[in-house]
């Protein structure tokens, strides 16, 4: 006895389209969580010159400004990445 499993085609164009509203949303939202992380990061920065108050959390991995202003590149990048992704059209160079 064979059994024969057939598996329904989608091509590579038709998937992508649906996943660019999706892509384009969550970059939105990943640029002012960027802009947070920086803020963040010059806060504590300030703090640590004592030209503003203390920072809100003054210990854990979190307390660093190294942390926080690496996040905001991550995120950022992330975001372009996702911009590029969800731009219908364009090609990477």
């Amino acid at each position: 006895m064979v059994v024969r499993i057939r598996f329904h085609r989608i091509s590579g164009s038709s998937v992508r389209l649906e996943k660019l509203p999706l892509a384009q949303g969550v970059a939105s939202l990943l640029t002012p969580a960027a802009l947070m992380s920086s803020i963040l990061g010059f806060w504590c920065i300030g703090a640590d010159f004592h030209w503003t108050n203390s920072f809100a959390i003054s210990s854990g991995l979190l307390s660093h400004w190294q942390v926080w202003l690496g996040a905001a590149a991550v995120l950022q990048f992330c975001a372009y990445g996702l911009n590029r992704f969800g731009k219908p059209g364009r090609t990477a160079s």
